[in-house]
């Protein structure tokens, strides 16, 4: 009998020795384990964490701007999220609002494509106007801004493939250069006219004039207010037209057509 409760505690023994050495954890799933938190890790890293912003592009019209005189709205043109164009798709007329239009609303559409904000200059002598269009540039900006947003929200799945596209371009590409033709500006030769010399300059992208503005135009006494009147609706027929063969403006004859041998002059440097 006492042999008997001897085995009987060696066994126990044994049993209880072999529960010991076993390991806490099955090496197969630590090893799945692991390798499941170095590829969470990888992924950690390769995701952008904001993703780049998609930069605003298009046509953006401002909320009309009520002034004491009439309406204001402001229209953006933007590319790549720069503005290439300004301009007034309404403004105060009738009287003497439309000799103040015409002096304050070029000027306004330039400072505007300098300055890149609605932090722009009041125009002397068209206060109400230039309020009223920074009023509605300003709401042009947001919606700009609001689009570049909505663009970056969905940049996480845009990015592969656009990193696809990139790849495929480069191998498509060997030799041809991007495909995407950057802006640039040209300014053509000088024309003399019987009032004063007209110089026009260019800004071309993709093939196409995105802006239009004359560096050089008659001045002083009455040329004044004929190329106030005249030089805005020559530039935007030109950017409307994409060529110098636009009409010429009533009462600025000369004016005009030094503007279209000038634009002429650029177009053929730009190779338009």
């Amino acid at each position: 009998m006492r042999r008997v409760v001897l085995a009987t505690a060696a066994t126990v023994s044994g049993v209880v020795l072999l529960l010991s050495l076993k390991p806490a954890s099955d090496p197969t799933s630590a090893a799945a384990a692991g390798g499941a938190a170095a590829q969470a890790s990888s992924a950690a890293q390769d995701t952008p964490q904001g993703g780049a912003a998609a930069a605003g592009s298009g046509t953006f019209t401002g909320a009309v701007a009520q002034t004491e005189y009439g309406p204001v709205q402001v229209r953006l043109t933007v590319a790549d999220g720069k503005i290439t164009k300004a301009e007034a798709v309404q403004a105060p007329k009738g009287g003497t609002s439309d000799q103040k239009t015409a002096l304050s609303v070029p000027k306004l559409n330039q400072e505007t494509v300098t300055a890149q904000n609605a932090k722009i200059d009041s125009v002397s002598g068209a206060t109400y106007t230039s309020n009223g269009y920074k009023q509605s540039l300003q709401s042009a900006l947001d919606k700009m801004k609001a689009s570049a947003g909505s663009g970056a929200s969905s940049g996480g799945s845009a990015s592969a493939s656009a990193s696809a596209s990139a790849g495929s371009g480069a191998a498509s590409g060997s030799g041809s250069g991007s495909t995407a033709t950057q802006a640039r500006t040209v300014t053509g030769k000088v024309s003399q006219t019987e009032y004063g010399p007209v110089q026009v300059r260019i800004t071309v992208s993709n093939g196409k004039i995105t802006k239009a503005d004359a560096v050089q135009a008659p001045s002083g006494g009455l040329s004044d207010q004929k190329t106030a009147l005249a030089v805005p609706k020559l530039n935007q027929e030109a950017v409307a037209a994409g060529t110098a063969k636009i009409d010429s403006v009533s009462g600025a004859t000369y004016t005009s057509n030094g503007y279209k041998q000038s634009l002429q002059s650029a177009l053929d440097q730009a190779g338009g």
